[in-house]
C-alpha cells in the first residue's frame, strides 16, 4: 500500500498543539463584521479546540500530524 495523502485544504485550516491538540478557526469572522459587537470580533479572533467527536475524520485527513 502506497503513502497516504494529506489533504492540503485541511491541513492549511487545523493547527496542532504542542501537547498534541487539535485547533481550527471560527466561522463568521470574514465579512460583514460592522454589525457584530469588539466583544464578539475579539472571540473570533481566538483559535477553538477542534470537537472530539471529528478527531477520526480528521486523522484520516491529516495522517502524519499526531493529535
Amino acid at each position: 500500500m502506497g503513502k497516504a495523502k494529506t489533504h492540503q485544504g485541511t491541513a492549511k485550516r487545523i493547527g496542532i498543539t504542542a501537547r498534541g491538540k487539535l485547533r481550527r478557526g471560527r466561522q463568521m469572522a470574514g465579512h460583514l463584521k460592522i454589525a457584530k459587537s469588539t466583544r464578539q470580533l475579539r472571540a473570533l479572533g481566538q483559535e477553538a479546540a477542534v470537537d472530539p467527536s471529528d478527531k477520526p475524520r480528521l486523522a484520516r485527513l491529516l495522517p502524519y500530524k499526531r493529535g
